[in-house]
Formats: C-alpha cells, sequence, structure tokens
C-alpha cells in the first residue's frame, strides 16, 4: 500500500475502554516510525471501587456503553472520518472473555461495514511495544519486564513477534501484591496507586518482608508467599495504638520496597544472562515511581539504557493497541484480514504470538 497506513485500535480486555487511531506515515513497507494521531479513554476506577474490584459483567456493560462515543471523540481528534481508517485492530486476549467480545465485536463490525480489514492483537503486545511511542523509544533487541495487574514475565525482545520467555510469575503477580497488600490495609481499589501514595510517608525498613526467589540464576517470581507475610504483620498490629497509622504507612512502604526489589534484582539478572544493555518497562506497575528510580540508578551504573512508555500509556489503552497492529503489519508478522467471524483468547501465551 503506497501512502500513510492508519491503523485504529480497540482496547476491552478489562477495567478500561481504549481507541486510538495510529499511523504509518510510510504504509506497511516503509521504514518510519508509527505516530499516534489520537485517542480516547475511559476508565471504570469509580464504577468498580464499591466493590473492591472489577466486576466482570458491569466491565463488559459499560464497555458497551463507552465505544462508540469514544470512537467519535478519537475520530474528532484526529480530525478524520470513518473512511480514514485503514485496518481496525483489537485485543483479542488474554483478559475478560466478556469484556473482550464487546472490542472484537465492534471491530469485526466496524472491519465489515467499512470494508476494511481487521487483525486481533495480544494485550501484552501492546504493553510491550507501547514505549515505541514515547519521546525516547528503544532499538531491538533488548529484555523486557512487563509487569501489569495479572502479569509477571520477563523476556527477550529481538524483534516483532521474536520473544523468548526468561522468567515468570508462578503465582502472584507484583500487580497483585500490590493490590492485594492494598485491600488488607483497607485501601481500596485500585489498591497499586493508593499503596504507592501511603509508602510515601511511611519508614521502607520498619518490617522485614521476605524477597522470594533471590537465590541462584533464577527469573521466575513468586509473590505469593509476601503477600502472607504482609498478612502476618498486619495482624500483629494494634489499630487502636497511638502509631497505628504510621504503622500501616510502614507496612505500605516495605511492602514497596520488597516488591521493587524482587523486579530489579530479576531485571539486573536478565541482562546479565543475556549479555544486553537495553531495557524496557511496561504496564501498569511500570508506572510506581520507587521501581523507576531504583531501575534508572542501577542500569545506569551498567551503562544500560531503560525505555519506559509515557504515564499515560501505561495504562491499558487503544493506543498500544492500534501500535501492536501497525507494527506488526509494518515487520511482516501479521496480515489484516476480511474475515469478521471472531473469538477471543481469554488466556493467550505471549511466546506463542
Amino acid at each position: 500500500m503506497s501512502g500513510p497506513l492508519r491503523v485504529l485500535g480497540i482496547e476491552s480486555s478489562c477495567d478500561e475502554t481504549g481507541i486510538a487511531l495510529v499511523e504509518l506515515p510510510e504504509g506497511v513497507g516503509g521504514a518510519a516510525p508509527p505516530r499516534l494521531l489520537a485517542q480516547a479513554l475511559h476508565s471504570q476506577i469509580d464504577m468498580h471501587q464499591a466493590y473492591g474490584g472489577v466486576v466482570p459483567e458491569l466491565a463488559s456493560r459499560d464497555h458497551i456503553r463507552r465505544v462508540v462515543p469514544l470512537l467519535r471523540e478519537t475520530l474528532s481528534g484526529a480530525g478524520l472520518g470513518l473512511d480514514a481508517v485503514d485496518v481496525v485492530a483489537y485485543t483479542q486476549g488474554p483478559g475478560l472473555a466478556g469484556a473482550l467480545l464487546v472490542g472484537t465485536g465492534m471491530a469485526c463490525a466496524l472491519g465489515m461495514a467499512l470494508d476494511r480489514p481487521v487483525l486481533g492483537v495480544h494485550h501484552l503486545e501492546g504493553h510491550l511495544l507501547s514505549p515505541f511511542l514515547s519521546v525516547d523509544p528503544p532499538q531491538f533487541p533488548f529484555v523486557a519486564l512487563l509487569v501489569s495487574g495479572g502479569h509477571t514475565q520477563l523476556m527477550r525482545v529481538d524483534g516483532v513477534g521474536h520473544y523468548t520467555m526468561l522468567g515468570e510469575t508462578i503465582d502472584d503477580a507484583a500487580g497483585e501484591a500490590f493490590d492485594k497488600t492494598a485491600k488488607m490495609l483497607g485501601l481500596g481499589y485500585p489498591g497499586g496507586p493508593a499503596l504507592a501514595k501511603l509508602a510515601e510517608q511511611g519508614d521502607d525498613a520498619a518490617f522485614k518482608l521476605p524477597r522470594p526467589l533471590m537465590r541462584g540464576d533464577l527469573l521466575d517470581f513468586s509473590f505469593a508467599g509476601l503477600k502472607t507475610a504482609v498478612w502476618t504483620q498486619l495482624n500483629k498490629l494494634d489499630p487502636a495504638a497511638e502509631d497505628a497509622a504510621q504503622a500501616r504507612a510502614d507496612l505500605a512502604a516495605s511492602t514497596q520496597a520488597a516488591i521493587v526489589d524482587v523486579l530489579v534484582a530479576k531485571s539486573l539478572l536478565a541482562l546479565k544472562q543475556t549479555g544486553l544493555k537495553r531495557m524496557v518497562v511496561a504496564g501498569g506497575v511500570g508506572a510506581n515511581r520507587r521501581l523507576r528510580a531504583q531501575l534508572d540508578a542501577q542500569c545506569r551504573r551498567r551503562g544500560v539504557r531503560v525505555h519506559y512508555p509515557e504515564l499515560h500509556l501505561c495504562t491499558d489503552n487503544g493506543a498500544m493497541i492500534a501500535l501492536a497492529g501497525a507494527m506488526r503489519l509494518q515487520s511482516g508478522r501479521a496480515q489484516a484480514s476480511r474475515e469478521y467471524a471472531f473469538d477471543v483468547r481469554p488466556r493467550w501465551d505471549l511466546s506463542t504470538v
């Protein structure tokens, strides 16, 4: 295809509805980087807060309400109409089945109505490639630390679609450890940002908490034991004590420190084992300030470049889905299809993509 190629991205895997339009300035055969023309995002945080977590049925219904208005907002922001869309990319998995069906159904309906091809995208590949939309995009190859709500993975990335799993969580992911600890402390939903905010007031050395699987050369993660240790310490606290509030802040800080220490140590080990000098950190937990500060400091000493997506692209969003679709097309790793019969993949291993 000559001229620019515009890819519309639709994200609906969990509790954010995202629409975005990304352009390949030189089309599929060109080498110019994709650029974000416009995006719109709606978060369901306020709706789910009352329940302390995501309610799948409510999430699906809200995606249905939001997807068309967000599509109109995105096209308006880009100053373009539906006829300007060349390919519709959508999150096919992993995620909540009902939520995925909303975005997938919308994408395939749009594709059929416009006579445009569609392309299913892996949600985590979207996170993985999202730093390519930043002001400081990475270059292949690199080590990637994917840290989102339900996933903690280390991967070697040699190119689009060339992913080698180095290590992953064997029970609770880092995001789950943040969220579950926050829930124990009564911080509500979403837990990660709330825990990080409380941790700013605490002493991160006040409680001695475990750093699981830190011995040897293993790159897998385990945070279930840390969660149990936090629960044990919390039960020892006296809620009526004069320093109860400070103790809770100290426990939050100590928990955050334990999680970050593990993530940083495993990342450095992965860099050492691969011999690579470039790293990408992506996913919601990648926005954590302590993680960024420690990883930046440690990598700087080792001559390693670290790349992050912009903060507004750390959460689930349509831009990362449009980008992943565009980069797959540009690299020849995928072809969009006019086959509009669809299914979703709630469980989908990124290493198989």
